[in-house]
């Protein structure tokens, strides 16, 4: 079996855009840190930290409006429907900006519950009001940024995602050291940056789109009319999505929560763990989104054999990727834990655990290429049940704690990224095996 074929070649055409950009993601935070870490308060660096947190958790959920454009827009673009392809995109951004405004109007009530669940000082739940406050002001925005994006990846324009993230990047981090460190706004001049950022990658998207649409055959006419017509089959995937969504959110908050009560030494621990699985996540989730498009396209087609030869080029090229993450932790992880960290006691307590970070990108790259593959398909059932699966093992694997401690959660984080790649491998065995993969 050859390595490297055409489609393999296109794969990484598609993922290596998105996982640059995926990777450079927490650049931003780090950015908005630093501004925010020279004001004269801590109190400033803690509201935007619970502000940016809450925010970030909201859309989180919402990012269906990303998965589910993505994977109508694929299949429209393999049917050369350009009427469907037009669809794919005005209806979930017409729902994008209606939800987006909603936000607006309940920012007050919004901010005031994330206040009382955060909790702490009353001065820094003063300031991450501020920033949510504002930051609220940016959801249609936001929101329509996703459905953007998600449409422009299904087309397989694959500058898309560098180009909206280098503009949104450039832009927000201009606008920070101007509006707080220049005009002194504080926490206000952070999130007016980030709100401002996202409206002018919102015009960015909008011209790429435009530009696109009409090499497509879209007309004006087209996307006038294309908002009408049956939105239930959008509606149910979003709704499935979102529940994996919630699913797979609170399964990652527990990892800190329950961790906080293994003591200080296992949380900041866990904080230098979670940097290795974010980046590998983040990196891997770039052959996740280059499944989405093409396998979108093949469904699209219903063409079950170009499916298989992207299906198999994606275990090869991410399999290596994954093998490749295993290889630089076993080798080198020691040495990249001595660069996040000079405190020798936290250094030991890390190296105790990395043997999870070699396991889990090897367990992990097959959830992420089944994910893709299903919203490709558009079936966000079975994906929201898989995560219910992956959960249920997930929280019966921390019964482990007493026995294995900060092990046990690290074994639980394991089992719940296999499960999840093994309920979806299963289903879609399954429906292959009986000719049902492409009547969803």
């Amino acid at each position: 079996m050859r390595l490297f074929t055409a489609n393999d070649r296109h794969l990484w055409r598609l993922a290596l855009p998105m996982i640059l950009s995926n990777i450079t993601v927490p650049l931003l935070g780090l950015v908005d840190t630093a501004v925010i870490g020279h004001l004269d308060s801590p109190v400033y660096l803690g509201g935007v930290a619970i502000g940016a947190t809450t925010t970030s958790f909201v859309f989180m959920l919402l990012l269906f409006l990303r998965m589910s454009t993505t994977g109508f827009t694929a299949q429209a673009f393999g049917a050369r429907d350009a009427l469907a392809l037009a669809r794919a995109l005005t209806q979930p951004l017409l729902m994008a900006v209606c939800a987006g405004v909603l936000f607006i109007l309940l920012r007050d009530p919004l901010s005031s519950l994330a206040g009382r669940l955060a909790g702490g000082n009353p001065l820094v739940l003063e300031q991450a009001a501020l920033f949510i406050h504002i930051r609220w002001l940016s959801a249609p925005a936001t929101l329509a940024n996703m459905v953007i994006l998600g449409w422009l990846l299904g087309v397989q324009y694959a500058r898309a995602p560098v180009v909206l993230l280098v503009v949104g990047n450039s832009v927000n981090i201009a606008l920070d050291l101007w509006l707080v460190l220049g005009l002194k706004w504080g926490v206000a001049g952070a999130a007016t940056a980030t709100a401002l950022a996202e409206y002018v990658t919102l015009a960015v998207g909008l011209m790429m789109v435009w530009r696109v649409a009409k090499r497509r055959g879209i007309t004006m006419t087209m996307l006038k009319r294309s908002w009408r017509g049956d939105v239930s089959r959008l509606l149910r995937l979003n709704r499935d999505i979102m529940l994996r969504s919630l699913l797979l959110q609170l399964c990652f908050a527990s990892l800190t929560l329950i961790g906080a009560r293994l003591g200080p030494e296992v949380v900041a621990a866990n904080a230098v763990l979670l940097m290795f699985i974010t980046f590998t996540a983040y990196a891997l989730d770039g052959f996740a989104y280059a499944v989405e498009a093409v396998s979108g396209e093949a469904w699209g087609a219903r063409d079950g054999d170009r499916l298989l030869a992207v299906w198999h080029a994606a275990c090869r090229q991410a399999g290596l990727v994954a093998l490749g993450f295993a290889l630089i932790y076993a080798v080198s992880g020691e040495s990249i834990v001595t660069m996040l960290t000079s405190l020798a006691s936290l250094r030991q307590q890390v190296d105790r655990y990395l043997i999870w970070q070699i396991i889990l990108p090897l367990a992990g790259v097959w959830c992420y290429l089944l994910d893709g593959l299903f919203v490709g398909a558009t079936r966000g059932r079975e994906m929201r049940n898989s995560m219910a699966v992956a959960a249920l093992g997930y929280f019966v694997t921390l019964l482990t704690l007493p026995w294995l401690g900060n092990h046990g959660l690290w074994l639980a984080v394991t089992v719940f990224l296999a499960l999840r790649g093994l309920s979806l491998w299963y289903i879609w065995r399954r429906e292959w095996r009986l000719s049902r993969w492409f009547n969803s």
